[in-house]
C-alpha cells in the first residue's frame, strides 16, 4: 500500500502545507511519518506501535494526531486525557464489587476500539499515576494502538511526584509499545495564521464596561438574569447571563470548590464564557505539609507525614482555571477574560509555571478570530 494515499496522515500534513498556508517544519514531518506508518499498519490488519508526541507548547502536536485519528476507519477513540480519567474514574466506580475493576475496564475498552488517541498526557495526581501504570499494561497487552500527545518526554512524567515508583510500570510500558518522537522546535505554530479577536483585557479604570459590552453584544436582546446559576449541589454567583452568555468573576468561579466536570457543564450550555476581575496568578510560594494518612487515598494507603511541593496562595484556584482554558479550548467555546495584568505576566512563577505554558499558549490562540 502506498504511503502517500489522499487519506493518509501524511497526505493532510503535505496538503495542508500546499494549501493552507502552513510553515514546513522538519520535526513536523518526522511526527507526521510516524503517524502514517501507524495508520498504514493499521489498514493493512497489523498491531503496531502506537505513537507518544512530546515537544513545547504550540508545535502542531495535536492538530497531528487529529489528522491520524480524521483517516481512520478502524474503531478508535479520540480524547483529551483529563476527559479520558474522569471517565475512568467513573466506570470503576461503577465496577466497583467486581474482582478485578481495572482489568475488566481494559478489556470492555479493548472490545470496543482498536486506537486510543488522547491528547495532554500530564500525570499530576498519585490516583491516576497508580491506575495508569496498570491500565497502560493490560491496554498494550490486548492490543490495543495508542496515539498521544504531551509536553513532557515518556520519562519525564510524573517527576517529582509521590510514590512515583508507582508510575514506573506505565513509563516502562509506553517505552516499549509506542513510538517516542520529539517535535522538537520553538515556533509556536498555533499563532498563525490567523487574524487578531481581542478576548483579553487589562482592567482600565478608564473603560470600566468593556465585558459589560462584550456580554450586551453576544447576548443580542435574549433575557438576562444576575440570578446564581445552579451546578450539581453548587451555586454559581454571577454578575450577568443570558441563554447563551455566563459573565461571572474569577473568585467565583475559579476560587470555589468547582471540580472539570463543572466546566463541562458550563461548556454544554453556554457558546460564550467571560471571565472577570481576574487577578495577578502567580505569587511567592509557602511550605505546605499533608496530614498523616491522607497522601494516598487511591490505594488507601496509611502513611508518615510528607512534604508537598511549595505552593502560592492561589495555585489552587489556578489549578481550576487551567481546567476551565483547556475545556473552552477543546470545545471551541470562546473565553473572554479582564485581568489585572498583561497575558504574558498572569502567571510567571509557582509550581504550576510547567503546565501553565500551555495555557498561556491556548490562550493567546483564543485571541485569533479562526478559533470559534
Amino acid at each position: 500500500m502506498s504511503c502517500f494515499t489522499e487519506q493518509s496522515p501524511l497526505r493532510r500534513y503535505q496538503q495542508a502545507i500546499e494549501r493552507d498556508g502552513f510553515v514546513s517544519d522538519p520535526a513536523q514531518l518526522q511526527a507526521a511519518n510516524a503517524l502514517n506508518a501507524c495508520f498504514l499498519a493499521l489498514q493493512q490488519g497489523e498491531t503496531p506501535q502506537g505513537v507518544y508526541l512530546w515537544g513545547p507548547v504550540g508545535r502542531g502536536k495535536t492538530w497531528l494526531m487529529d489528522q491520524f485519528h480524521g483517516c481512520l476507519t478502524v474503531p478508535a477513540r479520540r480524547q483529551h486525557f483529563h476527559h479520558f480519567m474522569r471517565w475512568v474514574h467513573q466506570r470503576l466506580f461503577q465496577l466497583n464489587g467486581t474482582a478485578d475493576p481495572l482489568h475488566a475496564l481494559a478489556l470492555s475498552l479493548a472490545e470496543e476500539i482498536r486506537v486510543l488517541c488522547f491528547d495532554e498526557l500530564f500525570v499530576n495526581d498519585i490516583g491516576d499515576a497508580i491506575i495508569l501504570g496498570r491500565l497502560f499494561q493490560v491496554l498494550f497487552e490486548a492490543g490495543v494502538v495508542i496515539v498521544a500527545t504531551s509536553n513532557q518526554p515518556p520519562d519525564q512524567l510524573y517527576f517529582d511526584g509521590f510514590n512515583r515508583e508507582r508510575f514506573m510500570p506505565a513509563i516502562a510500558a509506553i517505552e516499549r509499545h509506542m513510538q517516542v518522537v520529539a517535535v522538537a522546535g520553538e515556533q509556536d505554530h498555533r499563532l498563525h495564521p490567523g487574524a487578531a479577536q481581542q478576548r483579553y483585557w487589562v482592567r482600565d479604570t478608564a473603560q470600566p464596561q468593556v465585558l459589560g459590552e462584550v456580554f450586551a453584544r453576544l447576548s443580542e436582546d435574549l433575557p438576562c438574569t444576575d440570578q446564581p446559576l445552579q451546578i450539581g449541589a453548587r451555586q454559581l454567583m454571577v454578575v450577568q447571563r443570558s441563554a447563551t452568555v455566563l459573565w461571572c468573576r474569577y473568585a467565583d468561579l475559579c476560587e470555589q470548590p468547582f471540580a472539570a466536570m463543572d466546566f463541562m457543564v458550563l461548556c454544554d450550555h453556554f457558546k460564550a464564557i467571560l471571565v472577570g476581575e481576574v487577578p495577578a496568578l502567580g505569587a511567592r510560594q509557602r511550605e505546605a505539609r499533608i496530614a498523616r494518612g491522607t497522601e494516598d487515598g487511591a490505594s488507601r494507603v496509611v502513611a508518615g507525614d510528607r512534604e508537598l511541593p511549595q505552593l502560592s496562595v492561589h495555585d489552587d484556584s489556578v489549578r481550576r482555571f487551567i481546567a476551565l482554558v483547556d475545556e473552552c479550548y477543546d470545545r471551541r467555546i470562546a473565553l473572554y477574560l479582564e485581568a489585572e495584568v498583561a497575558l504574558d505576566a498572569l502567571y510567571t512563577q509557582g509550581y504550576l509555571e510547567f503546565p501553565f505554558r500551555r495555557t498561556l499558549s491556548r490562550l493567546r490562540e483564543m485571541q485569533l478570530q479562526r478559533f470559534c
